[in-house]
């Protein structure tokens, strides 16, 4: 019995201390960190620009050179050197920062939904939604097919509120301009609507300058007039397309957050 005794008094302290060394089990919610996120986007933007890298490193390298020779003829070439390295990495995470948006538009470019990805890059101070408030399959098609349907975006901002027609040219402006009289209706007209189309050629935007036009525009509201019209719109009924609501037809995304911070 004495024995038993002791040999439980001899295990508690190791029991003990192996639980206090044990790692904890990873949190799933917990977000990456900054490096991780950056060989996340590495990774992913090197799949549709496998130079992104080479890129990078010649920014880099550029960088360093220039201010190394600036050093030399100054007679500090270890301190301009010191800032050399300094420099040529933060220009080479702009680099990557730019090419992986520019991979990001290029992966979704012509993709069913790409405009709901697009108005994802708009910055604070607008509403928007990810999936179309609008959309026609074609005949014949179930409706919940929206490969080749037309459909319409919204987003509503100090500018008023924009729509943007996606799809085959004919259906998705009849459907644009029907948007736009329902819209027309709720706001009173007292509303700027600016109607957009997505696509090539001189009548249309291409996607990966959809934010850039928006953001061009004059705003005329102020922002108790937009969150105003927001909610109008929201209580509009039978904008829905026939999709299972929160859940995206392309299944596509671009974080805006992961690749330049909001």
């Amino acid at each position: 019995m004495a024995r038993s005794k002791n040999s439980e008094q001899s295990t508690a302290p190791s029991s003990g201390l192996s639980s206090r060394f044990r790692r904890k089990p990873k949190d799933p919610n917990k977000k990456p960190g900054r490096v991780a996120q950056i060989r996340q986007i590495y990774s992913v933007s090197r799949q549709t620009d496998p130079n992104i890298g080479w890129w990078m490193l010649l920014s880099a390298l550029v960088v360093f050179a220039v201010l190394l020779v600036v050093g030399l003829f100054t007679g500090h070439p270890y301190l301009f050197g010191f800032f050399g390295i300094m420099f040529g990495l933060m220009v080479a995470m702009l680099v990557m920062s730019r090419r992986a948006e520019r991979a990001a538009y290029k992966s979704i470019e012509g993709k069913a939904g790409a405009t709901g990805a697009a108005l994802g890059a708009l910055r604070r101070g607008w509403y928007y939604d990810k999936e179309p408030v609008a959309a026609e399959a074609p005949r014949g098609r179930n409706p919940r097919d929206l490969a080749n349907a037309a459909m319409v975006f919204r987003a509503i901002g100090r500018p008023g509120v924009v729509l943007v027609a996606e799809g085959p040219k004919g259906p998705a402006i009849r459907l644009a301009e029907s948007e736009r009289k329902k819209v027309t209706r709720v706001t009173g007209g007292n509303v700027p609507i600016t109607v957009l189309r997505i696509g090539q050629g001189d009548d249309a935007v291409p996607v990966n300058k959809l934010t850039k036009r928006i953001t061009k525009l004059k705003p005329t509201l102020t922002k108790a007039e937009v969150s105003a019209v927001n909610k109008r719109l929201k209580a509009l009924g039978g904008l829905k397309p026939p999709v299972p609501a929160g859940v995206d037809p392309t299944k596509v995304r671009m974080d805006r957050k992961g690749l330049k911070g909001r």
